[in-house]
């Protein structure tokens, strides 16, 4: 996406970010011990707390690395949807069933 957008306009930053993010986030998921996961050696709540880094920086990386434009809010965008996915997660249930009697 950050290609067919042209992102780096402002600054190539903003092109380079994003494509480390997503194959950070290809790899994170790779390693989660969640459906998809494949070595599921990281917890998914390992897996969340990443997630919610991932969308402070995207918030804040304009600011901080001067994006404008497209770059801005690819960012803006992409940071606010993280952290409401993030947000509206519900714990993972336990495998251990508690006896109502």
């Amino acid at each position: 996406m950050p290609f067919i957008l042209g992102l780096g306009t402002s600054n190539i930053m903003a092109l380079r970010l994003s494509v480390f993010t997503g194959v950070a986030a290809f790899i994170l998921t790779i390693l989660t011990d969640h459906h998809l996961g494949i070595f599921k050696i990281i917890p998914y709540a390992g897996h969340l707390i990443v997630d919610a880094m991932v969308g402070f920086v995207f918030v804040l990386a304009p600011f901080v690395l001067g994006f404008e434009g497209i770059d801005a809010y690819y960012y803006w965008v992409n940071g606010a949807a993280v952290l409401t996915v993030v947000s509206l997660h519900k714990p993972e249930e336990s495998n251990i069933k508690v006896n109502a009697n």
